[in-house]
């Protein structure tokens, strides 16, 4: 009897802890369909701002940097000329520069020309230029228009002297002495620009009276009459 009991109290026990557990799960799938369907029922519920961040997409990635500049190398050329002079070079050149001149080109018809001439050339052509070049004689140099001589090269062409009358007041001073003018002489050979330089200034009206009237030969240069600057002196003496 005692070992029927303790069947039967394991057959019953067996048969509460089966249903039990089929409760507990039932419970368990209730409750997670339950957390399951209720955001999707109640949408307002969900946390939008999560919500919009997990859909945006983030923003680019920022641009890289700017490169650094350039480094500017400044090359410092020295001057080999200095104070007019070449100077002598510090240091030996690594590459010396050859400098190549350009071709003159050749006439394509393989004749002999001139480059840009005219085809079968020309009378007298260049030539005709030369010759004709050597035989124009030189252009005539045109005298200058004024020139300065000597006084004793002017006193060789003088053809007229006019003696100056001695003022009568400067004698009876007893004033004598020498009075220098200066003057031009046209190409007709007359006095023209009469300046004192120096002299007494009794003696220098009679100076310039008498000078205004002397004559003298053309000065003749490369075979033309030309004027020239020259200084007359005028002697007064007492004496006579």
């Amino acid at each position: 009897m005692f070992e029927q009991s303790l069947v039967e109290s394991a057959n019953k026990t067996g048969t509460n802890r089966g249903k039990t557990t089929l409760l507990s799960f039932a419970l368990q799938f209730s409750l997670i369909g339950i957390l399951v369907l209720i955001p999707l029922i109640y949408t307002e519920a969900l946390p939008t701002k999560q919500l919009m961040t997990m859909l945006v997409a983030p923003p680019p990635p920022p641009p890289p940097p700017p490169p650094p500049p350039a480094e500017v190398h400044v090359v410092k050329r020295v001057s080999e000329i200095v104070d007019g002079q070449l100077r002598t070079p510090t240091k030996i050149p690594n590459k010396i520069v050859k400098i190549v001149e350009d071709e003159q080109p050749v006439p394509s018809n393989g004749v002999g020309g001139v480059v840009g001439g005219i085809s079968g050339g020309s009378t007298g052509g260049v030539l005709g230029g030369v010759l004709s070049a050597a035989n124009t004689p030189p252009p005539k140099v045109a005298p200058p228009q004024k020139i300065r001589v000597s006084s004793g090269v002017a006193a060789g062409n003088l053809i007229n002297q006019v003696k100056p009358i001695y003022p009568p007041i400067a004698k009876q001073a007893h004033i004598s002495g020498t009075v220098l003018l200066s003057a031009t002489i046209s190409k007709n050979g007359t006095i023209e620009n009469l300046k004192v330089i120096s002299g007494h200034p009794m003696l220098t009206q009679a100076a310039l009276e008498a000078v205004r009237q002397w004559r003298y030969k053309p000065y003749m240069l490369s075979g033309e009459p030309t004027e020239v600057e020259t200084q007359i002196t005028v002697n007064f003496n007492l004496g006579g």
